[in-house]
């Protein structure tokens, strides 16, 4: 299904008449409608590379996923400048990437998801684009044998596209901050399939009649939420997320226990 443009509409209207359409056409590949919303041109930024050469970087990082290399993030990842790490919104988002070093570089993409923020400094500083890769991610750019010679290269022109994130046999996972207790709840959300971003997030106590309530985003990935009734959270809570860029919306039902414990890490039966 081709993407079209209304002259007059905005793009929040636009989005909702194609997740409308996709709703509908039940009967098309639900890539056909997936493809909708990631780029189809490729765009131009800027590229350094940081950590160790067979490295994710640093481990968590300001989206606050914790070890990478051992999860399904992987270690292919990156920290964004502020107009790829949009202030959180952008953590989870999957490109692809590709060098422009002919002689280093293959002419193929490499796939990364932002779990990071590149702060400030010559290169991350401005409103251009710029990616600073894990040592993996830039190993896997190079051509067979230049891995060593493509990382010796001080900064990087690369072109970038997103894409939609796969994580497969992986549904979205919470993990619940440390100073977390029964009045007060924060945490992390990890492997959303599909556009990768959060735009809202509600939670639902159990035997709650009166509906969901607001999660906040404290930074990166984490949200949080405390009791609006002064007394302790009633587990199990259902969370409920719909994606930015999408408007998709899928509900994780009971995935957080009564009496969660702080520090775990609860995988819901859901994915976008």
């Amino acid at each position: 299904m081709a993407a079209f443009i209304i002259p007059g509409c905005s793009t929040s209207f636009i989005v909702a008449l194609l997740v409308l359409v996709c709703s509908i056409a039940g009967h098309l590949p639900l890539h056909s409608c997936q493809e909708t919303y990631y780029d189809p041109e490729w765009k131009p930024a800027g590229g350094t590379w940081y950590g160790d050469p067979d490295g994710d970087g640093s481990d968590g990082g300001a989206c606050g996923y914790g070890v990478l290399s051992t999860s399904p993030y992987g270690s292919s990842i990156a920290a964004g400048n502020s107009p790829l790490f949009l202030n959180g919104s952008g953590c989870g988002v999957c490109y692809e990437v590709k060098c422009n070093h002919t002689d280093l570089c293959k002419p193929t993409a490499t796939d990364v998801v932002i779990t990071d923020l590149c702060p400030g400094g010559a290169f991350c500083d401005g409103s251009f684009p710029h990616f600073d890769l894990s040592g993996t991610a830039i190993s896997k750019m190079a051509i067979s044998g230049q891995e060593e010679a493509l990382r010796t290269v001080a900064v990087y022109d690369l072109l970038y596209r997103r894409i939609p994130c796969s994580y497969p046999g992986q549904n979205i996972s919470f993990t619940v901050d440390s100073g977390s207790n029964p009045f007060w709840l924060s945490l992390i959300v990890k492997y959303e399939g599909g556009p990768g971003d959060i735009q809202a997030i509600q939670i639902k106590q159990a035997g709650n009649d009166s509906g969901w309530q607001a999660m906040t985003q404290n930074w990166g990935a984490n949200w949080m939420v405390q009791s609006n009734t002064g007394s302790a959270l009633q587990g199990p809570l259902s969370i409920r997320l719909a994606t930015q860029l999408t408007g998709q919306v899928v509900v994780a039902a009971d995935v957080i226990p009564a009496g969660y414990d702080p520090g775990a890490t609860y995988e819901s039966s859901v994915q976008f």
